[in-house]
C-alpha cells in the first residue's frame, strides 16, 4: 500500500494545478480511477469538467479523446465503423473515439437512447461489438460523461441501466472568490493546461489498481455498508433503490480512499464520505416525495444519520 499513496497524492496535486479549489471532487475522480470505474460530471457549464478530463489524462500519458453528443449522432460515431476499401477488397475498421483510454462524453444526455446505449458495452465489459466483431478497448479504460442539470430541452434522460453503470457522480461547483483569482491569474499568459506535465504512466496505475485490492475491509464495515444501501431499498419516499451494484462500489470505491490516506484498512468513514456520491444517483425517488421536493441527496443523508456507525477494530 505504500506505493498507492504516493501515487494518489502526485496525481491529485498535478490535477489541481488546472483544477483550482476542488480538491474533494479531484480526489474522487482519482479513486474512480483506481476503482476502474466511470465518472458521471454533473454541472453547469464553465466549471473545468472538461479539463478535469483532460487534467487526468495528461499527467498518465494516457490517450485522450472527446466525444461532443448531439441528438444526430449515430452509434457507429461512438464505437467505429468497418469501410470496404476497394484496393484490398477487404473491409477494414476504422475505430470510433471510444478507444481511447480516458474518454470524455460531452453532454451524453443530448444524444438519443440508441446512441447512449452504444456506451453500454463499453463500459461495462470492456469492448466493443461492430458487424459482429468484438474488439477489446484498451487498459485503463475510462469514461468521464458530462451533463448539464439546468438545461432539459433537447435532452434524453439517462437510463437507470446506464447511471448504475457510473461509478461516483460528481459536482465540482463554482469556486469561491480567492480561487476564482487564481484561476484569472493562472490563465493571464497561457492555460495551465499546456505546461502540465507527465507524473506517473500507465504501468503504475495498473499496479495501484491491483493494490488497492488487498486493502482489508472488516465484517463490521462491509455489514454496514450492506445496510446503508438496503435501506434505500425500504424507504418510503423512494421508488426504486441502489442495486448491489452500489454495495460493490462502496467497498471498491472505500477500499480506494483507504489507500490514498495511506491506510491498509477501511474505515466507516471512507464509508460515509463516499455514500452520497456513489449512491444518490442511482435512487429514483418516488412522484409523491418529488412532489414535496425531496431529493436522493437528502434521502442517503438521513439513512446516513439513522444507520449507527460501527465500533471496534478495523483490522478485526
Amino acid at each position: 500500500m505504500s506505493d498507492v499513496q504516493p501515487f494518489a497524492q502526485r496525481l491529485i496535486a498535478n490535477v489541481e494545478r488546472v483544477i483550482v479549489g476542488k480538491r474533494a471532487p479531484v480526489e474522487l475522480a482519482v479513486i474512480g480511477l483506481l476503482c476502474q470505474g466511470h465518472l458521471l460530471i454533473e454541472d453547469v457549464p464553465g466549471t473545468g469538467k472538461t479539463m478535469l478530463a483532460r487534467s487526468i489524462a495528461r499527467s498518465l500519458g494516457c490517450s485522450f479523446s472527446r466525444i461532443q453528443f448531439t441528438p444526430d449522432m449515430l452509434p457507429s460515431d461512438v464505437t467505429g465503423v468497418s469501410i470496404f476499401n476497394q484496393a484490398t477488397r477487404q473491409f477494414e475498421f476504422r475505430p470510433g473515439p471510444i478507444m481511447a483510454q480516458i474518454v470524455l462524453a460531452d453532454e451524453i444526455n443530448r444524444a438519443t437512447p440508441k446512441t447512449q446505449a452504444a456506451l453500454l458495452e463499453a463500459m461495462e465489459e470492456r469492448q466493443v461489438t461492430v458487424d459482429g466483431v468484438t474488439r477489446p478497448l484498451p487498459r485503463p479504460f475510462m469514461v468521464l460523461a458530462t451533463q448539464n442539470p439546468i438545461e432539459y430541452e433537447g435532452t434524453f434522460p439517462l437510463p437507470e441501466a446506464q447511471l448504475d453503470r457510473f461509478l461516483l457522480r460528481i459536482r465540482l461547483g463554482y469556486p469561491g472568490m480567492e480561487e476564482e483569482i487564481q484561476v484569472m491569474d493562472r490563465q493571464q499568459f497561457r492555460h495551465p493546461i499546456e505546461d502540465l506535465e507527465q507524473v506517473a504512466s500507465v504501468e503504475d496505475l495498473l499496479q495501484a489498481q491491483e493494490a488497492i485490492r488487498a486493502i482489508y475491509v472488516a465484517p463490521g464495515v462491509k455489514r454496514y455498508i450492506v445496510e446503508i444501501v438496503r435501506r434505500t431499498r425500504e424507504h418510503p419516499d423512494v421508488y426504486l433503490g441502489a442495486s448491489p451494484r452500489g454495495s460493490l462500489t462502496l467497498y471498491r470505491a472505500g477500499q480506494a480512499r483507504a489507500a490514498i490516506y495511506g491506510r491498509e484498512f477501511v474505515l466507516p468513514d471512507d464509508v460515509k464520505a463516499l455514500a452520497l456520491p456513489a449512491l444518490a444517483h442511482r435512487i429514483i425517488v418516488g412522484p409523491t416525495a418529488r412532489m414535496r421536493d425531496i431529493t436522493a441527496e437528502q434521502i442517503v443523508e438521513e439513512i446516513l444519520q439513522k444507520i449507527p456507525v460501527p465500533g471496534g477494530d478495523p483490522l478485526g
